[in-house]
């Protein structure tokens, strides 16, 4: 186990250093101008682009400015120089080419929304989802089964804006029968933290809830009709412990794959939700940069991005070595 583990921590070193030179090539090395984009108008003069240029280290050669970006995010940085020096504290990601605020700032105000929605949403999602596709796949044919299956197709076809918005209205709005949905830091509040977290996690829940409650009859099905599970009922084997702990464990394996990449993709910004409820996480920072063409801030949101998705993969193929040890032998 213990080499199985660290040739999956190893990989995913590998994976994320090749993300950092190919995002760090990208943005600041590729045709862009990173000193025109900070002067913020076509009409910089030459002295200005100059210094600019200077201050970033733009100046210096390709593998000269990759050392020190990633130097910056083991020990920090200072960039610029003068009156105009910004000290960026380590993790050292840039500095925000509108506001001059270190990029690690303004994703520790953006984070915290988006994993507030993604995790609660998970939960949501992980429960309703798996235990009602696991309950089709058992009750096959039956009424449960169809209204299973009717609640995966409507709601898997629903986009996230539509429902939200209509949620909003019937919940909010029109009943008053939830809080409105906004952001409130756990520290300060954790009921408000809750409440205006409550729309969002249903949203986003449902509509993933139909995707896993699909996935989940269907491997559970799959995993119903395999020989081991023959064989236990025909051992005499109680029926609860057939489900349980022989077909449920078998038919989850696949699900833990899919959960975990989406909770990583989620993690890296859900932008739809954001939008829909007006709450300024990850996804809405990262399309704000993108019209800004605020470099730093894009580059950061691709790397924390990268990290989020290689290490959730690393936790998946821990949990499939638990769960199967045939993993960790292939």
């Amino acid at each position: 186990m213990l080499r199985f583990a660290v040739r999956r921590v190893l990989l995913a070193v590998l994976t994320l250093f090749a993300i950092s030179v190919a995002a760090f090539s990208l943005f600041f090395l590729g045709p862009a101008d990173p000193a025109a984009t900070m002067c913020g108008s076509k009409l910089c003069d030459p002295a200005t682009h100059a210094r600019i240029t200077h201050d970033l280290g733009l100046d210096q050669p390709a593998i000269n400015q990759y050392a020190a970006y990633m130097r910056g995010v083991f020990v920090g940085r200072t960039i610029g120089s003068g009156e105009t020096a910004i000290d960026c504290p380590a993790p050292c990601l840039g500095v925000s080419f509108r506001t001059r605020e270190p990029v690690t700032q303004i994703l520790a105000r953006a984070f915290p929304v988006t994993i507030s929605i993604v995790l609660g949403a998970a939960v949501v999602y992980l429960v309703v989802g798996v235990g009602l596709g696991m309950l089709s796949a058992i009750r096959r044919g039956s009424f449960i089964d169809r209204t299973a299956v009717g609640f995966s197709l409507s709601f898997a076809s629903m986009q996230i804006y539509f429902l939200g918005l209509l949620l909003a209205y019937l919940l909010v709005w029109k009943t008053g029968l939830l809080p409105r949905p906004q952001y409130i830091s756990p520290t300060e509040s954790i009921t408000g933290w809750m409440g205006g977290m409550l729309l969002p996690w249903i949203t986003l829940g449902l509509i993933n809830s139909a995707i896993y409650a699909r996935l989940a009859r269907a491997q559970m099905l799959e995993t119903l009709s395999e020989d081991f599970i023959r064989t236990a009922r025909a051992k005499g084997l109680p029926i609860k412990r057939v489900y349980l702990k022989h077909a449920f464990r078998a038919a989850v394996t696949p699900l833990v794959t899919i959960a975990g990449l989406d909770l990583g993709t989620q993690l890296g910004g859900v932008v739809i939700t954001e939008t829909t409820f007006t709450m300024q996480g990850a996804g809405r920072t990262a399309v704000l940069a993108v019209f800004q063409q605020n470099l730093p801030i894009i580059m950061a949101t691709v790397l924390l991005a990268a990290v989020i998705i290689v290490m959730m993969n690393v936790i998946v193929d821990m949990l499939y070595a638990v769960i199967d040890p045939r993993v960790r032998l292939s």
